[in-house]
């Protein structure tokens, strides 16, 4: 699931980066930025969801409660 998150993080990346190239208006362009970068924070969102996952997971078995 973290790898997935990083791949959408670079998707929406390339997505913004394209739509910037690409695109003729400012209205379709500024449209594209905008969802590259709802996707980039889809990606980010997903990553920190499954890695403060693995730190309680990992928290849990040590027996601390750092992280409730």
């Amino acid at each position: 699931m973290k790898l997935a998150g990083f791949f959408l993080s670079v998707a929406g990346f390339f997505l913004t980066v394209s739509a910037l190239v690409l695109l003729p208006t400012l209205g379709l362009r500024s449209a594209f930025v905008f969802c590259g970068f709802l996707v980039e924070c889809a990606g980010l969102g997903m990553v920190m969801r499954t890695h403060i996952a693995s730190i309680r997971a990992n928290l849990g078995r040590e027996g601390r409660g750092l992280l409730r």
